[in-house]
């Protein structure tokens, strides 16, 4: 029955290479329940509201079991879904402060109907073409320079300068067993990583988490400088998990609390990075899997982006943030994963974790943002796809890559590098190179831009 229903055999696997191949997605993934409750509830909503750990351990846990097992079915694929990061940063960083979270998740819930609508009608084919490529990339780059940036700064490596803007530390200087421990973290990580040790990350985040109890027990620490999480061992290993944030969503309040305009271009912002990176995972996982035919084309490829369409509706009603396919899939297919039976074996180890929950309660930012600044680096690769010597695709591409971390804003840099794209082809009487598209996605970033401006003029 397996066979026939996961096609074991045309694809030339056994049931033990897919439960392999599961096991090892998971240990590669596993950070990101630890993770995304750092980056969610490291962040307040436009009233100072903070989201509680141990609710968004559950629901990144649950998203991910649900979205996972939802492919494995559906797509008969060997790709595990999870919250994205860079997408619960813009869900963080730039919807968060204008709006509730209730009404943030909102947004989430609409950037999946979205995809759903655009893998379901094939609209994706006319967004794909409006966007450059050369952007494409350059938003990937951007976003690994902000999440590293994030990262160094909540790890206190970075931060605020007295006649700069930031600096080395909080004095100028690192100091601190908060920014040792970070710095431990990030060397072990690296070292692991390059080594190519299966779960590196994981392995790394819990490694530096032991370090950061045995620290907080033994030397005199300001428990102020952890973070929002700070060092000690749980009461228990196992508790009820809390889904408490589950239904905590309003799909459409955004919009009228922080601004058509505003919550338009976050919502923007939220479908251009999930269904583009989910597109390039995808694509890039199949063909390392050896599931790409001779055009290109990657089997059930409908069914696979409806349901990274649907992870962003789940991940949103359980205020998970957007969940979508996970780059680590492919450390899975390394171990001979070729078919959604893997998926089955990762999900189930994620429902586990449900159970586990008091355990992200004792991991300090000190060890999960190395992870930050490590997958970072691993999205600045795709700088060597930018063709720097075009200088009409250059600025723009620059421009989204520095406005990112230098705003602190994915927004300000997708804006900036579609105004300035549709803008030089213009004055260069090129205009059959603009897609419409393209125009009216400027005219609603120039809106976004100058919305304070057209605020005091108008009101």
């Amino acid at each position: 029955m397996l066979d026939r229903f996961f096609e074991l055999s045309g694809r030339g696997t056994t049931v033990g290479r897919e439960v392999r191949g599961g096991i090892t997605t998971f240990m590669a993934m596993a950070y990101i329940i630890l993770l995304n409750p750092i980056i969610l509830g490291g962040a307040k909503d436009v009233t100072g509201a903070h989201l509680t750990i141990a609710q968004l351990t559950t629901s990144t846990a649950l998203a991910a079991a649900v979205c996972t097992l939802l492919m494995a079915f559906a797509g008969n694929a060997p790709f595990s879904l999870a919250a994205g990061l860079g997408l619960n940063a813009v869900v963080a960083y730039q919807a968060a402060p204008y709006m509730t979270w209730a009404q943030a998740m909102g947004l989430v819930v609409l950037e999946g109907v979205v995809i759903i609508v655009l893998a379901v009608t094939g609209l994706r084919t006319l967004i794909m073409n409006a966007i450059p490529l050369a952007l494409k990339h350059a938003i990937s780059v951007g976003i690994g320079l902000f999440i590293a940036l994030i990262g160094l700064v909540d790890a206190g490596f970075v931060g605020r300068g007295t006649g700069t803007p930031v600096q080395l530390g909080a004095t100028g200087h690192l100091a601190g067993w908060p920014v040792a421990v970070f710095c431990f973290g990030l060397l072990l990580m690296i070292v692991l990583y390059v080594r190519r040790t299966p779960g590196a990350i994981l392995i790394s985040i819990v490694v530096t988490t032991i370090v950061a109890i045995v620290v907080n027990s033994l030397a005199v620490v300001d428990p102020k400088t952890w973070g929002i999480v700070v060092p000690r061992l749980p009461e228990s290993l196992i508790a009820a998990p809390d889904f408490g944030l589950v239904g905590q969503v309003d799909v459409f309040g955004g919009f009228a609390r922080a601004g058509v305009v505003t919550a338009t271009v976050v919502l923007f912002t939220l479908v251009l990075s999930g269904f583009f990176d989910a597109m390039g995972t995808i694509i890039g996982v199949s063909d390392e899997a050896g599931l790409v035919d001779e055009q290109g084309r990657v089997p059930r490829l409908g069914a696979i982006l409806t349901v990274d369409g649907v992870a962003g509706v789940v991940g949103g009603t359980m205020s998970a943030s957007a969940n979508t396919v996970f780059v680590e899939s492919a450390a899975g297919v390394g171990e001979g994963a070729r078919t959604g039976l893997a998926s089955v074996a990762t999900g189930a180890l994620l429902g586990l974790t449900l159970l586990f929950t008091p355990l992200a309660a004792v991991v300090p930012p000190a060890a999960a943002t190395p992870a930050l600044v490590l997958v970072g680096a691993l999205m600045m690769t795709q700088s060597r796809k930018v063709p720097w010597e075009d200088l009409d695709l250059a600025i723009p591409a620059f421009l989204t890559i520095a406005l990112m971390p230098f705003t602190y804003s994915i927004t300000n840099g997708v804006g900036a590098g579609v105004i300035a794209y549709t803008l030089i082809k213009a004055a260069r009487g090129r205009f059959r190179e603009i897609p419409w598209l393209l125009w009216v996605v400027s005219v609603i970033f120039l809106a976004y831009f100058g919305i304070a401006a057209l605020g005091n003029a108008f009101g």
